[in-house]
């Protein structure tokens, strides 16, 4: 059948994306999935990615830290910007990172957060 549905390979990236606004349940839900699943969660958020800035951003808690890795948190002061292009390279450093760890379900990473424009960024340059 020349037009029936290839099967995926095996090997082929998944990277799960929880993306909506602030105080959706995203945290929760890429918490559970990351505990389910043995992945960190990468956080794709502007403001989540400085110090301080943790009930405004409906930065994850304590506990939810404690529970699963987490990384792209709290990485500069408010005063020390982060632009596009920095993040791009930090952000696509820790997702190499958790695609290369090996899995019996093969590679997996989990993106959450809330700013758009970071994820196109790494999805479309």
């Amino acid at each position: 059948m020349p037009n029936a549905p290839q099967p995926l390979p095996q090997d082929l990236p998944l990277v799960i994306v929880l993306l909506g606004p602030t105080a959706s349940g995203k945290s929760d839900l890429a918490v559970a999935l990351a505990q389910a699943l043995d992945l960190a969660v990468l956080n794709v958020d502007s403001r989540q990615l400085y110090r301080g800035m943790d009930i405004g951003t409906a930065k994850p808690s304590p506990a939810q830290r404690q529970a699963v890795r987490h990384e792209l948190l709290d990485l500069r002061d408010p005063d020390q910007p982060i632009n596009l292009q920095e993040f791009c390279g930090l952000a696509s450093a820790a997702i190499a990172s958790e695609l290369a760890r090996p899995r019996p379900r093969g590679p997996m990473a989990l993106l959450a957060g809330g700013t758009g424009l970071y994820l196109k960024a790494l999805t479309q340059g």
